[in-house]
């Protein structure tokens, strides 16, 4: 028998990632990083015996774009932007071209999808909750 998820365990979820992952609070790196693993760890290790592998599939995706409209925003400057995108392995003119986008926040998070990849977002501590979940599984 699959024990599931409750729809509004998830909205106190989503709502904990928000703020954590807010653009607006003056929290640094290390300690949102910080927070974000203890959130994960604590929430996955709670809800271990639920069925919730496509549940948490879909909440990595929107948590690391959340991500990475953080760091998006951290780096103000158009020069800031390109130095990062160039430290990160990204082609001079892609990295010129994304700079000086106008774009905002949440968007430039989908684009930079594929140059700021799972791997970059991983290094610092950014736990998936896949990952830990499928460690942690008991069934």
């Amino acid at each position: 028998m699959q024990i599931r998820v409750h729809p509004k365990s998830v909205t106190k979820m989503k709502d904990a990632i928000r703020n954590l992952t807010d653009r607006n609070n003056g929290m640094s790196n290390t300690a949102r990083e910080d927070k974000y693993q203890q959130f994960v760890r604590g929430w996955i290790e709670y809800f271990k015996l639920a069925d919730m592998k496509n549940l948490l599939k879909g909440i990595d995706e929107w948590a690391r774009r959340r991500i990475r409209a953080v760091y998006w925003k951290q780096w103000k400057k158009i020069k800031t932007k390109y130095r990062m995108l160039r430290a990160i392995g990204c082609e001079h003119w892609r990295a010129k071209e994304l700079a000086c986008s106008r774009k905002g926040y949440w968007r430039m998070a989908q684009v930079l999808n594929q140059i700021f990849s799972n791997k970059i977002i991983a290094k610092p501590r950014y736990t998936s909750m896949l990952d830990y979940y499928l460690i942690v599984y008991e069934n």
